[in-house]
């Protein structure tokens, strides 16, 4: 493939499915694997109204389980494939592949980054090594994969498909802390086909061990707007550096100079667990054909949320999915799913 012919598609262009890992015993979910399979279980359900799943198993046991689990939700079942691989836990965002695609052949490149379990944290042998177990089981078609010795997850970046590149320099300097933002901006660019890289200096949540990921705070709607976790309480411990997020964001242009649109989305009232706050965001909905799936937390503030995405991305049906459970783990939609462009699987 040609190098100026690859490109990296915005997430809301035509998908060909969403992969996911089924939660079982042997990941972290072992403490609560009931409530967050009923939690897979609507997410399931919810893409696949849409699109096809890619949904891989640690082993056939797993398999025939999760199948029994998704048949009995009246899930139609010709929409999931299952892929049978080896992985340490679920989070696919930053495991899975990020796919260039080449304009002029119609073929793809899977990146396939370094995953370290975000910078060492937690183990990550076999989540490591998924894209390329995936890839030569042949799952891709037209495609080949780019191993790639450094550490970058997906929920580390989000791009406008037009080679304008989101991130925060939090994630980026915490991985790569001997590395200067000049240097970061041309690999990034350099990788992933983009023409160049915002950086944004403010914002987290607390509860979150991704150091920042950008797709839990600020995330491209068009390439010209971008929607955003927001924080109107004063006396909330987010509030400081949500708000110089947002003046941030604010003051970005657009390529040709022009401000974004915003959509800044509601402040979710603060989750606790066993006195732990968990990292509650409605920027970590996921796009897919047609609609967007937004977390929903039991908050009076769901709805408005639902409402803000239906603003930024009209026409697209808003598919609430309760996501409570999973921000035990520290993560939600956006966290757990890959999306895969259309024509890299058998349709």
């Amino acid at each position: 493939m040609t190098e100026a012919r690859l490109r990296l598609p915005a997430e809301w262009e035509p998908q060909s499915a969403i992969l996911l890992a089924w939660p079982h015993a042997g990941t972290d979910w072992a403490e609560r694997l009931g409530d967050v399979e009923d939690t897979f279980i609507a997410l399931v359900a919810a893409i696949a109204r849409f699109q096809p799943v890619l949904l891989c198993v640690a082993d056939d046991d797993i398999e025939a389980y999760a199948r029994a689990r998704l048949s009995s939700a009246r899930i139609d079942m010709a929409r999931v494939r299952f892929l049978s691989v080896a992985y340490d836990d679920t989070w696919l965002r930053d495991s899975g592949p990020i796919t260039l695609r080449d304009a002029s052949s119609g073929g793809f490149r899977l990146l396939d980054f370094r995953f370290t379990g975000w910078g060492g944290k937690f183990g990550a042998e076999q989540d490591d090594r998924l894209v390329e177990r995936l890839h030569e089981a042949g799952t891709f078609l037209k495609s080949d994969r780019q191993s790639i010795d450094f550490a970058l997850e997906g929920g580390a970046i989000d791009t406008d498909g037009a080679g304008t590149l989101l991130t925060t320099w939090q994630c980026l300097h915490e991985r790569h802390p001997e590395v200067d933002r000049a240097t970061l901006t041309q690999r990034l660019s350099e990788w992933l086909q983009q023409d160049r890289v915002l950086w944004l200096d403010h914002g987290y949540l607390e509860g979150d061990d991704t150091d920042a990921h950008v797709d839990t705070l600020a995330r491209f709607a068009a390439p010209d707007a971008i929607v955003f976790q927001a924080c109107d309480d004063p006396a909330d411990s987010h509030y400081p550096e949500l708000q110089a997020m947002a003046a941030e964001i604010a003051a970005l242009r657009t390529a040709d100079g022009r401000p974004y649109r915003l959509f800044p989305l509601p402040w979710p009232q603060p989750v606790l667990d066993g006195g732990r706050r968990l990292a509650a965001s409605y920027a970590n909905f996921l796009i897919v054909n047609g609609a967007v799936l937004v977390p929903a937390y039991g908050d009076p503030a769901d709805d408005d949320a639902a409402g803000v995405l239906a603003s930024a991305f009209p026409g697209r049906e808003i598919v609430q999915v309760p996501c409570r459970a999973l921000i035990w783990q520290n993560g939600s939609l956006h966290c757990l799913t890959m999306q895969l462009p259309e024509g890299i699987i058998e349709a």
